[in-house]
C-alpha cells in the first residue's frame, strides 16, 4: 500500500514527458531516378548524320540507342561517345564492336527538369553522328506579322497547340518589358480563357503602352513551350498618314500649276495691251517711203 503513491507519481511523470515531446514535420521523400518511368528511343543511322526529335511531357529515365550500319571499311572496333549541347560527356567513351554488321551505342539519361532537355549526340569514331533533340511539344501556330489595334479598342491574342499534340497542363501569358518578363493574370483589363489546346488573352481599352511582345506558354510537367506575338497599338490617324502626305503633294502641285497659268495669262494680256495702246503711230514701212518721195518731188519743182 505504501508503494502505491510512488507508482502513481512515476506514471504521471512518464505521461508528462511523453506529451511534452515535440514532433517534427514529416518530409516527403524526393523522387529517385529508380522511381521514374523508363522511355526508350531507338534510331537507325545509314548515312553520316541524322536529327531525331524526341518529345517529353514528364520526367523520365530516357534510354537512347543509336544503330549505325557503318561504312565500307568496317573496323572490328571503333570508339563511340556522347555529347550534350556540343560538349563531350565525361566518361562516355566506350569501345563498340560490330554486331550483325551494325554498331550499337546506348546510354540512359535521367531527364528530370528543363535543364536536362536539349541536344544529345551519339558519335561513332567521328565518322557518323546522330542528334536527339529533347523538348516538350512545340506550339504549332506562330504569327510573324504584328497584330494591329487602335487606341481605346480591345484586342484578342490567341495561341494554339496542334490537336495531335498532348493537351498542356495549363497555359500562361507574359509581357516583355525591356529585359523583364511580367506574367499576366485575370484583371480589370485582361481576360484569359483556356480551352484545351487553345488559349486567348483579351486586352481591353488598349493604349500605346500596351504595344510590345507577348509570350504564351503551354506548360507541361517537365517544361513549357512558348510562342511570341507582337502587338502594335496605333491612333486612328496612323493609317491616314500616307494618304495625307499624297494629298499635300497634290495640293502643292495644283497650286504651282495655277500660279504658273495665272502669271502666263497676265503676261499675254500685257503684251496684247501694249500693241493696241497707240495705233496711229504705227504705220507700215511702205507708206513712210512714199511720203518721203512726194516731199522730194515738190522741192525739185520749186
Amino acid at each position: 500500500m505504501k508503494l502505491l503513491p510512488i507508482n502513481i507519481l512515476l506514471t504521471l511523470a512518464t505521461c508528462r514527458l511523453t506529451s511534452s515531446e515535440t514532433v517534427g514535420p514529416t518530409l516527403m521523400p524526393l523522387t529517385s531516378a529508380s522511381a521514374l518511368p523508363t522511355n526508350s528511343k531507338r534510331v537507325h543511322l545509314t548515312g553520316k548524320n541524322k536529327v531525331e526529335n524526341v518529345e517529353l511531357l514528364n520526367p523520365a529515365n530516357l534510354s537512347l540507342e543509336c544503330i549505325w550500319t557503318g561504312n565500307q571499311n568496317k573496323q572490328p572496333n571503333i570508339t563511340g561517345f556522347w555529347r550534350k549541347g556540343g560538349e563531350e560527356i565525361q566518361d562516355s567513351r566506350v569501345p563498340v564492336a560490330p554486331e550483325n554488321q551494325q554498331y550499337r551505342l546506348q546510354r540512359v539519361f535521367n531527364i528530370v527538369s528543363e535543364e536536362h532537355l536539349g541536344n544529345y549526340t551519339c558519335v561513332f569514331e567521328n565518322e557518323a553522328e546522330l542528334d536527339f533533340i529533347l523538348a516538350v511539344p512545340r506550339i504549332g501556330e506562330k504569327r510573324e506579322k504584328p497584330i494591329v489595334s487602335y487606341v481605346g479598342d480591345f484586342v484578342v491574342l490567341t495561341c494554339k497547340m496542334e490537336e495531335t499534340k498532348p493537351v498542356p497542363r495549363t497555359w500562361n501569358w507574359f509581357k516583355i518589358n525591356g529585359t523583364d518578363k511580367e506574367q499576366l493574370f485575370e484583371a480589370q483589363r485582361y481576360d484569359i480563357t483556356v480551352i484545351g489546346h487553345k488559349t486567348k488573352l483579351k486586352v481591353k481599352d488598349v493604349s500605346e503602352a500596351d504595344s510590345g511582345v507577348y509570350h504564351c506558354a503551354a506548360v507541361y510537367n517537365i517544361s513549357a513551350s512558348t510562342s511570341k506575338l507582337h502587338l502594335k497599338v496605333i491612333t486612328i490617324w496612323e493609317p491616314l498618314k500616307p494618304f495625307l502626305g499624297i494629298l499635300v503633294e497634290v495640293v502643292i502641285l495644283v497650286t504651282v500649276i495655277l500660279i504658273y497659268e495665272r502669271s502666263h495669262s497676265k503676261k499675254k494680256e500685257a503684251e496684247a495691251n501694249g500693241l493696241n495702246a497707240d495705233p496711229k503711230n504705227t504705220q507700215p514701212q511702205g507708206e513712210d517711203e512714199e511720203a518721203e518721195e512726194r516731199t522730194s518731188v515738190r522741192q525739185r519743182k520749186t
